[in-house]
């Protein structure tokens, strides 16, 4: 079998076989197979596509090119959950405590923010003293111990999808639907999960900026799972504006621990309800949704879930009394007001810049050796929808840099779009398939 034999096939539209595309992956993950020679086929994807049975199998084949994780000794229907990645998206801090509190053991993988989106793993540094760094027996006696544990992502998992992606980020070979669900799905597939629930996030501060796009991401995602063998559950949320009203990391821990004591903000309830109901019914805990929802609204209620998360801090080598009090948590040395120059409803705003004004502040990396100041960040005042006089605060930026917080503060301003109608609200959660 030879790869330019494959290019030649691929290039003429024909469909590569099951041996092919793991002869491909394989070697190109070993070095026999050169970049040039990949570059050449991630093209010949990119314009000819993939049916259904080959974008399986390149996500088999990325999912076997380096470790699987092995999760057999952990008690119980693993349920591992997903997020395509949004500003403000602190659903997992939540979420995982809120599940675990019901019985759902959680045993997941997480990565760190890189642009302006944040990582889940920056975000519970936010706790003094926590660690992601677990072996994996550790990890494994975490969840059956307190029913839940997270762990850095390891660099055996799917290697062959950490160097394609970096082959299609220089090649303009990023944006083909087959290539972007089977890189998701390679690393979801290998962590070791029985079920799998996606959060796909569409709109401004999105990957996926229009909905038709994050539907088709979501479907293909659930007929790769369902097609390995993983009862996979997408949810379609909206990603126009902020997830809640806090932007940076441990703002965002602080706004978690809010919900997780019944305070939080309706948004972001309703996201973790959502995606915790599908969870609890892909783990056997409940049968549908309207059961799914009172246990988890249950475990708020009676403080369970923000004691899960507590443990949870602390079996990793964090401060629980932070999840208590907040003053332990980092803060930052300035606060300033972004005020509205005129009246009216805020008709848009624009959700990346928020992030990119947040990771101005240094709450994001530019690149992967970039130092986060956990501190900085913003919190909204005013969201699509609402009414501004001019004048009146729209948000506040936490800063320790007078400079940096001038500049955030003058594009924050431009990401709001203020207009002399009400704008029309769509759903929040556009769409559930399975």
């Amino acid at each position: 079998m030879r790869m330019y034999d494959l290019i030649v096939k691929k290039r003429n539209g024909e469909n590569l076989s099951k041996e092919e595309i793991r002869f491909m992956i394989q070697g190109y993950t070993e070095g026999s197979i050169p970049d040039y020679q990949m570059s050449a086929m991630m093209m010949a994807i990119y314009f000819q596509g993939m049916n259904e049975e080959e974008t399986l199998e390149l996500t088999l084949a990325m999912e076997h090119s380096g470790e699987v994780l092995d999760l057999s000794p952990i008690k119980g229907i693993k349920v591992d959950k997903h997020s395509t990645g949004g500003v403000g998206d602190k659903t997992s801090l939540a979420l995982t405590p809120m599940v675990a509190a019901c019985g759902i053991p959680v045993a997941k993988m997480s990565g760190r923010g890189l642009g302006h989106t944040g990582g889940t793993i920056d975000k519970l540094e936010s706790f003094p003293g926590f660690s992601t760094e677990l072996t994996p027996d550790q990890f494994i006696e975490n969840v059956n111990r307190i029913g839940i544990a997270i762990m850095g992502q390891t660099a055996d998992l799917a290697p062959a999808d950490k160097k394609l992606y970096a082959l299609r980020d220089v090649t303009a070979t990023v944006d083909n639907m087959s290539l972007i669900a089977s890189s998701i799905m390679s690393k979801k597939l290998a962590a070791g999960a029985d079920a799998i629930v996606l959060d796909v996030k569409t709109g401004s501060g999105a990957f996926m900026k229009r909905e038709e796009d994050a539907y088709a991401l979501a479907k293909e995602m659930v007929r790769i799972g369902n097609g390995a063998g993983k009862k996979t559950i997408a949810v379609i949320s909206d990603m126009d504006q902020p997830l809640g009203y806090a932007v940076g990391n441990a703002l965002e821990v602080k706004e978690a621990l809010a919900t997780l004591r019944g305070e939080g903000p309706a948004d972001f309830l309703e996201l973790c309800l959502t995606l915790g109901a599908q969870m609890l019914i892909a783990g056997g805990k409940a049968k549908e949704e309207t059961e799914a929802r009172e246990q988890l609204q249950h475990v708020i209620e009676d403080g369970s879930a923000l004691k899960k998360l507590a443990e949870f801090v602390e079996a990793q080598g964090g401060d629980p009394a932070a999840v208590y009090h907040e003053a332990l948590l980092p803060k930052a040395s300035m606060i300033e007001e972004c005020r509205a120059e005129q009246e009216g409803y805020i008709g848009h705003i624009a959700c990346d810049e928020v992030g990119i004004c947040s990771l101005i502040l240094g709450g994001g990396r530019e690149t992967k050796e970039s130092t986060i100041d956990l501190a900085v960040g913003i919190v909204l005042l005013k969201k699509t929808g609402d009414y501004v006089k001019a004048g009146e605060a729209l948000a506040v930026l936490h800063a320790n840099d007078k400079e940096k917080c001038n500049a955030a503060k003058t594009r924050l301003l431009k990401a709001y779009h203020i207009t002399q109608e009400k704008p029309v609200s769509a759903p929040f959660i556009r769409n559930i398939l399975q």
